[in-house]
């Protein structure tokens, strides 16, 4: 006799059962947690500040503060910074990159808890011509990139206590 479907699922009922949900409030605090220790990193590391209003020729393409952050902004703008970091090939900033991608999976996480449709934001489009500024100013373009960061991540952390939307 064969075992269809209906016998598999029976014999891993008892497993399923007693998986319980993690409580968004627990994610939500891990997200912010994340945060805080990538703002940190930063700090650790951080050569110089430059103000996030500030404009560097060559380096518009790093996002500033936004004014509206819902959580699919804050994975877009996220996915930018982790695309910017990787091309630093940087030993600094390694962590902070993997940092990202982990502090995006809680976003995807608190979205999925809103019944938000969060596909995989993508970073920038015209990424791959920006080489050229890149390998000329390595240095600037991590200095910059951080400083930036590390203001969008503190408005993050304020815009996650007012509960943002999709």
């Amino acid at each position: 006799m064969r075992c269809g479907p209906l016998c598999r699922f029976l014999w891993l009922w008892p497993y399923l059962s007693c998986v319980e949900a993690v409580p968004i409030r627990k994610v939500q605090d891990d997200t912010k947690t994340l945060i805080k220790t990538i703002v940190a990193r930063i700090n650790d590391i951080s050569h110089t500040s430059v103000s996030s209003k500030q404009r560097v020729a060559g380096l518009d393409f790093i996002p500033g503060l936004q004014p509206v952050l819902s959580l699919s902004r804050m994975d877009q703008t996220l996915a930018i910074y982790q695309q910017i970091l990787n091309s630093l090939h940087s030993r600094n900033v390694v962590q902070i990159s993997n940092d990202l991608e982990n502090l995006r999976d809680l976003l995807h996480l608190l979205a999925s808890s809103k019944s938000c449709p969060l596909p995989r934001a993508r970073g920038l489009e015209t990424f791959e011509s920006l080489g050229g500024v890149l390998e000329a100013s390595l240095y600037s373009t991590e200095v910059v990139a951080l400083s930036r960061l590390q203001a969008a991540l503190q408005d993050m952390l304020r815009r996650l206590d007012l509960s943002p939307g999709c």
